[in-house]
């Protein structure tokens, strides 16, 4: 049995038959920095629930994300059990057809529909399908392929961005995500999120001690010490992350976090806790001055978010335009308020009653939705798509334009912004003597030298004089916290000069738009440089499984099921080729062996031994198959294995 699981097709953030251009595939260029220009934000997200599917589930699979139409209709060619088609509302049209493609070119595949596009009323009338998964997707997942819904999860290694550039230069990923959990309790009206997980929380890894566990495997696998953790309130299970918190004090860990919280768990686990855990980033849904949410009472939020930034920590405000209350007059109270809190980001989306919420509901029965706009345009960056007493479809694409240039001309870039918060939080920290948060403090400090760079350019391409002002001001608060820039440092900026002139001419030419690469990874599959079935039996425990992430060096092989001297031998000379034809490093994964019979492990080492400056064998101390093994070892082996990301002896059980 073979299962592909699929994001809907590109190009995309273009008029087309299946989409429009405001709808882009990038989060922060779409709905936060869309009008800063050269200083807008630019990376992609991975569909990470595909990702995190596939990982936990036994079956053969691949994810195929951001397919043209064309790569799509040659993998469904190949011959899967069942197509997973993952879509939100906007890509209702892009999923039809891809169900079209599937009955067309492999009829005997099982269409699966999921995402937040199955709660489109009437959905099994208008698309094609066998099953439509809605809501927690994993055990769902495992039932329908009779597998245990009920065994432990894993958790998959996924950079949390890809394709990041900052004016226009391209930057490394340094950030991987940690799903904790899906859903939320809160069951805000207008959230298609929570009311599509049934409006409560379902943890994947519901301690701090399985949160810390999987950060210290994604460190030692691929050098991850950041994580943006994707959970719709993190802080609303305050006892996890007080474990997280002290089993990093405890092991002198320190990881940097990006969360979602609301403020009434902001305020109740204090600033000074965030700024210690390693929260460097936070997004907190303020909504609306006059339309206050319980998750909101009470709350003064612009001390509030002053207090976050002093910190240290950067702060995305997000709020909701052209509510009920809302007219000519108060909605633009309503952005003055969002941007005179001072955050470092602000998010403005249109009130959008999607299906599945209480919104969408209470607007159907009202019958005020506009049902004649196509599903393409529902997405909240354009025009409204229902009835509003005070304003007209063409009016909210105007007022949400201005609202947006408002806070960049009166606040400048996001960029400026999170470069004063970094170094007002390195003053900050000054104030603390335990060893901890001086650490913490150091981090804040590099992360300063790294933002320095591009104090030059922001300055250059200011906007106006108030935001050049601004400039100036951060780029004094920096000569006083760190000095006068070296000299490497004055290069960089020329280079970073260089960049956002080449990005600059782009922008004005109209090319703003980044298409994120087709992704193919293979999980349990065989694949053409690493084929490593078992050739001793036939069945699934006789077997050596492997998935593989080509995205990283080192190459990331993880291998799962049993491995015995015949396929340690094929796995081998596999490897062994591809090391000969390529320049990248491997690293094997040993964590999740069912078996190794006797001397399988040591012929493998011994083949690769020759290059061990190439070949990193990697174990966590929860694999107790694997570190069994490995106790029997001779130590002339030893320099094979990685601990912690450093060449050290085996582990000895």
């Amino acid at each position: 049995m073979k299962v592909l699981l699929s994001s809907v097709f590109g190009p995309y953030g273009v008029d087309d038959a299946y989409g429009r251009k405001e709808n882009i595939m990038e989060l922060f260029h779409n709905q936060v920095t869309r009008e800063q220009g050269l200083f807008s934000l630019r990376f992609h997200h991975q569909s990470f629930g595909l990702y995190f599917l596939a990982e936990n589930i036994n079956a053969p699979t691949t994810v195929l994300d951001f397919p043209s139409e064309q790569r799509f209709i040659k993998e469904i060619k190949k011959g899967y059990d069942y197509v997973g088609i993952s879509f939100i509302v906007p890509n209702f049209l892009k999923a039809k057809r891809m169900a079209e493609l599937i009955r067309e070119h492999a009829p005997q595949s099982k269409i699966i529909l999921g995402g937040h596009g199955s709660s489109v009323p009437g959905i099994e009338n208008k698309i094609e399908y066998d099953h439509i998964c809605r809501g927690e997707g994993v055990k769902w997942l495992r039932r329908l392929l009779g597998e245990n819904a009920e065994r432990p999860f894993k958790h998959p290694t996924l950079a949390s961005v890809t394709s990041k550039h900052v004016v226009g230069i391209p930057l490394k990923t340094n950030a991987a995500v940690l799903v904790p959990g899906v859903g939320c309790p809160n069951a805000c009206r207008f959230c298609a999120t929570s009311h599509f997980f049934d409006k409560k929380y379902t943890p994947y890894f519901d301690s701090g001690k399985e949160l810390f566990d999987i950060c210290v495997q994604l460190e030692k696998e691929a050098g991850y010490q950041e994580f943006f953790i994707m959970d719709e309130n993190f802080l609303k299970r305050p006892e996890r992350a007080r474990e997280l918190m002290r089993l990093m004090e405890e092991h002198d860990k320190f990881y940097q976090f990006g969360i979602f919280s609301s403020a009434e768990t902001i305020a109740s686990m204090g600033v000074e806790f965030l700024a210690r855990l390693g929260v460097t980033f936070l997004w907190v849904g303020v909504e609306s001055k006059h339309e206050v949410y319980e998750k909101n009472s009470g709350i003064e939020f612009k001390p509030l978010i002053q207090d976050l930034r002093d910190h240290g920590i950067s702060v995305l405000a997000s709020g909701i335009l052209f509510l009920e209350h809302h007219n000519q007059e108060s909605i633009w109270k309503d952005v003055e308020f969002l941007v005179g809190l001072g955050s470092d980001a602000v998010q403005f989306m249109e009130l959008g009653p999607l299906p599945g919420t209480k919104l969408y509901q209470d607007y159907d029965q009202k019958g005020i939705l506009l049902k004649n706009i196509p599903y393409e345009e529902w997405h909240g960056q354009h025009q409204i798509w229902f009835k509003h007493p005070h304003f007209s479809r063409q009016e909210s694409e105007r007022i949400l334009r201005q609202a947006f240039q408002n806070d960049y001309d009166t606040q400048g870039s996001t960029l400026l912004r999170m470069c004063d918060t970094t170094i007002r939080g390195s003053k900050t920290l000054a104030r603390y003597s335990d060893p901890y948060m001086v650490r913490r403090r150091e981090g804040l400090k590099r992360t300063a030298k790294q933002f320095r760079q591009v104090l030059a350019v922001l300055k250059q391409y200011a906007h106006n004089d108030q935001v050049r002002s601004l400039t100036e001001e951060v780029i004094e608060k920096y000569q006083t916290e760190l000095g006068p820039m070296s000299r490497k440092q004055k290069l960089f900026g020329k280079v970073a000069s260089f960049f956002a002139a080449r990005e600059t001419a782009r922008v004005i030419a109209g090319k703003n738009v980044y298409q994120p690469k087709t992704r193919s990874l293979k999980y349990r599959m065989s694949v053409k440089d690493l084929a490593v079935e078992s050739l001793k039996g036939k069945s699934l425990a006789n077997i050596l499984k492997i998935q593989l992430n080509r995205e990283q060096n080192p190459i990331r092989v993880e291998l799962n099921g049993t491995m015995d001297k015949v396929n340690a031998k094929t796995l081998a000379r596999n490897i062994l080729g591809y090391l000969k034809r390529e320049d990248s490093n491997v690293q094997l994964n040993l964590d999740h062996l069912l078996s190794i019979e006797d001397e399988s492990l040591r012929r493998l080492l011994a083949k690769l031994q020759k290059y061990y400056r190439r070949v990193q064998i990697v174990s966590s101390d929860f694999a107790k198959t694997a570190n069994e093994a490995i106790s029997t070892l001779p130590d002339t082996l030893s320099e094979l294995f990685v601990v912690d990301g450093l060449l050290a002896e085996p582990t000895q059980q």
